[in-house]
């Protein structure tokens, strides 16, 4: 006679909210962690500290904050995610916590991630991660970004198109590393812009 057997999945894990295995581990170590959440417009990274009641958030960095630093680019690209890894860790640094670890749990590793993690590490937060797997300083840098609109240029209709967004908030497509680079020395300086929401 065969017989069937049922294994209950926890709701969370049905789901693909929660790896429990992760979380496990995450927990006995009672490590502070980092997330990294990448929507289609935005991205947000945390710093958490596990507890019995739930984890606590020590601080957090939002890809909206850039607009008070000025910058006008994209606020999902790699460019964008090292910023925002560079904010958090200042910000995690200030607020006394100096190392964590990444925690992504059913998300999957990408390259804008490890940007956001190399962006932490720039700033002095201790992460553990292997260097092989962090982007290079020319596409942190926004430099892939400005040799295409170079290539595109030639066709000054697709050209347009495809980087309408940025030209229109004033921001030539070939001026990313600059426009880069300047926003990441005001975030060093801490210099926000008032007159940006």
């Amino acid at each position: 006679m065969l017989t069937m057997n049922y294994n209950a999945m926890l709701r969370r894990n049905r789901q693909r909210k929660t790896n429990y295995r992760k979380r496990e581990a995450l927990l006995i170590s009672r490590s502070c962690f980092i997330t990294v959440r990448i929507s289609n417009q935005n991205v947000i990274c945390q710093v958490l500290k596990p507890s019995s009641v739930g984890d606590i958030v020590i601080c957090s960095a939002h890809s909206r904050e850039l607009r008070k630093y000025g910058w006008k680019g994209s606020m999902n690209n790699l460019p964008a995610c090292y910023i925002i890894g560079f904010l958090l860790g200042k910000k995690s640094i200030e607020k006394g916590t100096n190392r964590a670890i990444l925690y992504s749990g059913k998300h999957s590793f990408t390259s804008r991630t490890a940007a956001a993690l190399k962006g932490l590490i720039d700033a002095g937060l201790d992460v553990p991660v292997s260097k092989d797997i962090l982007p290079t300083e020319e596409r942190i840098g926004g430099r892939h970004i400005a040799e295409y609109a170079n290539i595109l240029k030639e066709d000054l209709e697709k050209y347009n198109t495809r980087f309408s967004s940025l030209l229109k908030d004033g921001l030539q497509p070939q001026d990313y590393p600059s426009h880069f680079e300047s926003i990441l020395n005001r975030i060093k300086k801490g210099e926000k812009n008032d007159n940006e929401i």
